[in-house]
């Protein structure tokens, strides 16, 4: 395998013959609390490959532009390589997590209309929550980019959302990243997995039991690998 390009937290990037197709090695390697816990959880990199390559391709027959190309090995997928925007985009269905902190907003609380919201990825700053006029000021994108970011992202969650209603789960919030490709075209980017999600189980009402996500290893609640394996199940269509 060639000289890595990039290593982040959860993933591996590598060239390839190909100049503007990159391979993606997912690992599994678990963060949280911008890197300050650490750990493994066994079979994430597969998992969330599996769960994000099928989401992406769901994705791309609904009209929603990806980096997706294929998946060479179970925890590896091809992409198109893409400059991506220093922007995580959050929506919000639910109240969980920092909007419960930053709001008071009790948890499970369900919003009149989803959440779109902007942060800034950088690590030094802590991914920090920007308004629209910090956006601009610091020139992370442009306006008409970021009014592409904010439909693109609605339009996702409206799919995301059905599909994991279908799947027995409610889909909380969720985290996506975009980037632009050598035609400057936005496109759908990073992964869509348990790391990336709030996901609960819908047969489930006890606040612990019923997370299916990344929450269950930030939270000490045990069981993590199980439950990503209930999302890889459910999303590949085997009710478990």
């Amino acid at each position: 395998m060639n000289e890595k390009l990039y290593e982040g937290k959860a993933k591996i990037l590598y060239p390839t013959d190909d100049p503007e197709i990159l391979l993606t090695v997912f690992k599994d390697d678990a963060t949280a609390f911008n890197a300050q816990k650490r750990g493994t959880i066994a079979g994430k990199g597969e998992i969330n490959c599996k769960i994000s390559a099928h989401l992406f391709q769901m994705l791309e027959g609904k009209g929603i532009p990806t980096h997706f190309i294929d998946t060479p090995a179970p925890n590896q997928m091809r992409v198109r390589r893409v400059q991506i925007l220093p922007l995580e985009v959050v929506v919000r269905n639910i109240a969980a997590g920092s909007l419960c902190k930053q709001t008071g907003l009790p948890e499970g609380t369900i919003l009149k209309q989803p959440l779109v919201e902007f942060y800034y990825k950088n690590d030094g700053l802590g991914d920090p929550l920007l308004t629209r006029d910090r956006l601009f000021l610091l020139e992370l994108a442009t306006p008409e980019q970021v009014d592409r970011l904010q439909a693109l992202s609605r339009e996702i969650n409206v799919i995301l959302g059905n599909f994991f209603n279908e799947c027995g789960i409610t889909l909380v919030d969720f985290k996506l990243e975009f980037g632009v490709d050598n035609r400057q075209k936005l496109l759908l980017a990073d992964e869509i997995s348990p790391d990336t999600c709030r996901l609960w189980n819908q047969s489930e009402t006890d606040p612990n039991r019923r997370v299916l996500d990344k929450d269950r290893f930030r939270r000490d609640l045990g069981d993590v690998e199980s439950a990503y394996e209930q999302v890889l199940a459910r999303v590949l269509g085997v009710r478990s």
